[in-house]
């Protein structure tokens, strides 16, 4: 630190000379020079050690809570076969059921129970995309027919097709994501999902009869193509 110190003053002496062109200068004036140069050395010095602390420090994107949690909520929406999938599920319990949460909430469940499952890379879900394709034809074909199963049996059919889901979400989590907040953000999303297809079947319960019947085939269909696809 000495060393420092003898070297800064130094060069303070070297600017001082440099710049005096009267020898006769008032003295007031070369106290003021050489106050000037410390100061620009010192400044210089502290933006060099705040910009060594920066690159020492830096941030680590999809680490924090937010990203992660934004990262688990896209998942579901942007992916057409998990978003009718969730949408149905509250719509055919909506129309089809006096317990309209069973269902959508053996969902949810086994949904995360899937996506725990996926996070484990050791482990492996065979079937995972065709499952995935059956359970659009199955649903929409539940949808289109309205369906009626005991409650329990519902909620057996979307719980199996809900771990094959989960299992894709899990299996897709970022590597630097958090895993717990990942996991709450895909939760969230469904949940969503299945509340806006249940209002739309509370809409639809006693107006037509024709709509639910043409979401069910236009899934069935989709689900059909998926399933030719992943053969």
């Amino acid at each position: 630190m000495a060393r420092l110190e003898n070297t800064i003053d130094a060069h303070i002496a070297l600017a001082v000379s440099a710049r005096s062109t009267d020898a006769g200068r008032p003295r007031r004036h070369t106290a003021h020079t050489a106050l000037t140069a410390r100061a620009r050395v010192a400044t210089g010095l502290a933006l060099l050690a705040t910009s060594g602390v920066a690159l020492a420090h830096p941030g680590h994107p999809g680490h924090d809570a937010v990203s992660s949690f934004a990262a688990g909520f896209l998942h579901p929406l942007t992916g057409a076969d998990h978003l009718c999938a969730m949408i149905v599920v509250g719509l055919w319990s909506s129309l089809t059921s006096k317990r309209v949460w069973a269902a959508p909430l053996a969902f949810v469940a086994m949904l995360a129970a899937g996506g725990l499952l996926g996070m484990m890379h050791w482990f492996a879900l065979p079937g995972v995309e065709p499952m995935i394709a059956v359970s659009l034809l199955v649903l929409g074909l539940m949808l289109a027919t309205r369906a009626q199963l005991p409650g329990w049996a519902g909620a057996a059919v979307v719980g199996t097709f809900a771990v094959f889901h989960g299992f894709a979400h899990g299996a897709e989590l970022p590597t630097e994501a958090s895993a717990t907040h990942y996991m709450a953000g895909f939760l969230v999303a469904t949940g969503m999902l299945h509340c806006l297809g249940i209002a739309a079947g509370v809409a639809l319960r006693h107006r037509t009869v024709w709509v639910p019947r043409v979401l069910g085939a236009g899934v069935l269909a989709y689900g059909v193509t998926l399933l030719a696809a992943a053969a």
